[in-house]
Parts: structure tokens; C-alpha cells; sequence
């Protein structure tokens, strides 16, 4: 619940865009959220800091905090121009220590590294692609965490990466979430395939209703996976399939559900 109200706000709700409380429960309404649960939802967010309140043309409103502008920019950049490397392309490496009287940094900084889609090589020692690198220099200093992890870049000296990755990463577990996906959104895809073109107020609210779904399942998908070279992977990756069907969806459905959202908010 919370997810998919914080998909609605990165979208229509950052910066000087404020998005009154009754616009915001309309639109959370759409893709079937009765109105307790996102009262309750919303009440949550503010406690967490993620939503400020704010006013716009005299109504109680909430916008996302600036402060945490950075995090959604990071987002936007994974969410729609994932990167994939490829096999020549450094890697980076991530060497903590934490020491004893601190213990309690090491799980923040592993659940870190793993939301990066670092893979593990030993207990003190991460990998990722290098172009993962600008994103978690910013988190690790934004946690407090900085001091306490080095970073290398550097190449494998073994040329086969390829087995390597599969005992680096939990391969199985990102295909089953892609999977999963894919499941989901193919039915999603096929049914806007069978309809027309023309909008309407009808098919736009539907379009707002499936791409927030759609962004909300996918949104954490591009962390978790860094971007491994395809050549390192399954030849049957799950992974393709979904991030194909991610972006014919997101280019079907981003226009009429904007266009909803400021119908919405312009009423």
C-alpha cells in the first residue's frame, strides 16, 4: 500500500508539486485502494518522513521531501534507463570492516550493498558493475557508512566470468521475481494490445490504474539487478523477457495515465 501511494507521488507529487489529499486518495482509489487503508497508508508515510504537508489552493495537501529528491532521482535513472554491462567493462569492488563495538553497521551495510545488486564473493568482500558506483558512493555517505567501506575498480583475471556470476549472485531467485512479473503484466500487455487508440477519460483512468501497478511490482527490479553482461547469463534469462514487456507497457500506458493524473488534480 505504502509502495504504490510513493509510485503515485514520484510521479505527480515532487518538488513545487504538491498533491492535495482528496486528489492523492482519487488517484490511490483507481487501482482499488479503499480509502481507510490509504488514510492509514499515508499517515504512516508522514510518520517515516517520506511525505511532507503542504497546501495547494487552500486544501490540505502532501508533496515527497526534498531532501530525499536524490533517492527518487537515482530511481528514475535505474527505473528507465537501466544499464546493462558488458564482459569488457569494469567492476567494482566493495572491501568493509566493521569493527566489533559496531557490529550492528554490518547488517545496514550489507542490505546496502545487496539493494544495489551487489553480488557476494566472500564475507567482507562485494562486486558489482562499475556503473553502479556514482549511486552507492551517495548512500553509503547519505547512511553514514562511508568510513567504514573501499571501494576498487578492477577486472576479473579469470576468463570464466560467466561461472563466477552464477556463485556471485543469487541468479535463481532475480529469474523467479522477473518471472513473476512477467506473469503478472503479460495478461496486462495483451489486454491494451486488443483495445483501441483513442483516448477517452475511461481508458486513461485504466491506463493510470496498470502503470502504477506496473511501476510499483517493477520498481525494485532495476536495484536488484546490477546489469550483468547477458553474456554472463542464461540464455533463456528470464530477466529479458520482463524488462521487454516493462518497457512496452511503460510506453503504452506513462502518456494516458498522465494525462489522468492531471485531469485529476486539475478538477
Amino acid at each position: 500500500m505504502q509502495q504504490l501511494i510513493v509510485t503515485i507521488c514520484g510521479l505527480y507529487a515532487r518538488g513545487d508539486r504538491p498533491i492535495a489529499v482528496s486528489d492523492l486518495l482519487r488517484l490511490v482509489a483507481e487501482p482499488g485502494v479503499d480509502e481507510a487503508a490509504a488514510r492509514s497508508a499515508l499517515s504512516r508515510l508522514k510518520k517515516r518522513g517520506v511525505l511532507l504537508s503542504d497546501r495547494t489552493n487552500g486544501s490540505a495537501a502532501y508533496r515527497l521531501d526534498p531532501a530525499l529528491e536524490d533517492v527518487f532521482a537515482e530511481g528514475d535513472e535505474r527505473i528507465f534507463g537501466h544499464r546493462r554491462a558488458e564482459p569488457g567493462d569494469p567492476w567494482v569492488l566493495a572491501a568493509f570492516s566493521v569493527p566489533e563495538t559496531q557490529r550492528h553497521l554490518r547488517h545496514r551495510l550489507r542490505k546496502v550493498l545487496a539493494s544495489r545488486g551487489f553480488g557476494t564473493v566472500g564475507s567482507g568482500l562485494w562486486v558489482a558493475p562499475e556503473h553502479v558506483l556514482p549511486h552507492l558512493r551517495h548512500e553509503l555517505e547519505r547512511e553514514g557508512l562511508a568510513d567504514f567501506v573501499e571501494l576498487f575498480r578492477a577486472e576479473p583475471l579469470d576468463p570464466d566470468a560467466r561461472a563466477k556470476v552464477a556463485d556471485w549472485w543469487d541468479l535463481d531467485t532475480l529469474a523467479q521475481r522477473y518471472a513473476a512479473f512477467t506473469a503478472e503484466f503479460e495478461p496486462v500487455r495483451q489486454r491494451w494490445a486488443r483495445s483501441g487508440d483513442v483516448p477517452d477519460g475511461a481508458s486513461d483512468a485504466r491506463a493510470f490504474a496498470d502503470y502504477v501497478r506496473l511501476l510499483t511490482a517493477w520498481r525494485r527490479l532495476p536495484f536488484l539487478d546490477p546489469g550483468l553482461p547477458t553474456a554472463y547469463l542464461p540464455a533463456d534469462w528470464a530477466g529479458t523477457e520482463a524488462e521487454q514487456l516493462f518497457t512496452t507497457l511503460h510506453e503504452r500506458l506513462s502518456g494516458p495515465a498522465a494525462r489522468h493524473a492531471a485531469r485529476v488534480t486539475a478538477a
